[in-house]
């Protein structure tokens, strides 16, 4: 515990057998439950786990129960009950799964082993489910293969426990080694989907989106749909936009870059770049109708929609300057060059105000 607050890591795992171990075994004593969450390995990651389950160092210090029993409190507590029956039917829409311990309550290693491969994102947001129904305070989530330096994990949770930050990530390209220990190419990649990121979450003072080094709170957990998370690789993008569009608070703490400690990197930069700009491209817009429409109209919405359709107009004339630039004898309509710099130039005015209206909204919720 910190502060008399649970913590909890949720370690999504995917063919760790040799690297499982580590993250075990140089977890902090301050972390109450260790969530282990198997994604259906075709090696022995399962094994290794459970053989840390008759060890002294797996007693639970804290006793943690899930709390099964609605509190009926009268006729005011319709809206709660309503919340309550939706918790307890979400776990059917996770991928299927087996909890291993015998009795989780007086264990700290909880495993569960996914009986369908599901992704790294699915594989967290099964451990997030775990530590929503049991109350934890505090969630981090750190790596199976051993890539996240725990002695960094108490300034990642400190401010969801001192401060009550919804949801705390570390960045690894703020730390003075960025540059030289990053791979050029992840490095690169990564700030690509950094940019693309704070456009479509609102937290425009983010960047290393891609770390999956994390703590949130129990209040950011029950704001949204965790069977809905992203499953593959682009599960911190979409939590973003999720956490955004529920207007939880965020901070960023610096984090050393790791690499090399025996972890075998299975996330491929290249190929994972536009599925992950598409999904970016789709949350964006859906923050935009959720947040600036439906939950709090804001001018924003109708500005960058504006932008849009105006930039959108002017491709026409655009490609009738540019047929007329490369056929000899062609002239181009004055009107036309006319019409093409008013859509452009109100578009991108329309888009810049829309920006910075974004920009000044979300400030709010960077801490």
């Amino acid at each position: 515990m910190l502060n008399n607050k649970t913590v909890a890591v949720v370690v999504p795992a995917f063919n760790e057998e040799k690297q499982i171990g580590l993250v075990i075994e140089t977890m902090p004593d301050f972390v109450d439950r260790i969530v282990i969450v198997n994604d259906m390995s075709s090696d022995g990651t399962s094994a290794v786990v459970q053989t840390y389950f008759n060890r002294a160092e797996n007693k639970a210090l804290t006793r943690i129960e899930e709390d099964i029993t609605f509190h009926d409190r009268g006729i005011y507590t319709t809206a709660d009950r309503v919340i309550w029956e939706r918790n307890k039917e979400e776990i059917t829409f996770f991928k299927p799964g087996i909890i291993r311990n015998q009795n989780p309550v007086n264990e700290r290693i909880i495993l569960i082993d996914q009986t369908v491969n599901g992704g790294v994102g699915a594989a967290i947001a099964r451990g997030y489910k775990w530590c929503k129904d049991h109350q934890i305070d505090c969630t981090a989530v750190m790596a199976g293969d051993g890539q996240m330096d725990p002695f960094e994990l108490e300034s990642v949770c400190r401010p969801v426990i001192d401060e009550k930050i919804d949801y705390v990530k570390g960045n690894r390209l703020m730390h003075a080694s960025a540059s030289e220990v990053i791979p050029r190419t992840r490095f690169m990649g990564n700030s690509i989907l950094s940019i693309l990121t704070k456009v479509a979450s609102g937290y425009w003072h983010v960047s290393d989106t891609q770390t999956g080094y994390t703590a949130i709170s129990k209040k950011a957990l029950n704001s949204i749909s965790l069977y809905k998370i992203y499953q593959t690789y682009g599960m911190p993008n979409d939590l973003l936009v999720k956490l955004n569009i529920s207007f939880c608070t965020l901070r960023e703490v610096t984090i050393k870059p790791v690499y090399n400690v025996g972890e075998k990197s299975k996330m491929k930069v290249l190929k994972v770049i536009l599925p992950i700009s598409i999904l970016l491209l789709k949350s964006f817009f859906k923050r935009l109708w959720i947040k600036y429409l439906f939950k709090d109209f804001h001018p924003l919405f109708l500005l960058y929609h504006m932008g849009f359709l105006l930039i959108l107009a002017s491709v026409p004339f655009l490609i009738s300057l540019l047929v007329n630039v490369f056929t000899p004898g062609e002239v181009t309509p004055q009107q036309n060059i006319i019409f093409f710099i008013f859509l452009t130039i109100t578009g991108f005015q329309s888009l810049f105000f829309a920006m910075w209206m974004d920009i000044q909204d979300n400030e709010r919720l960077n801490k």
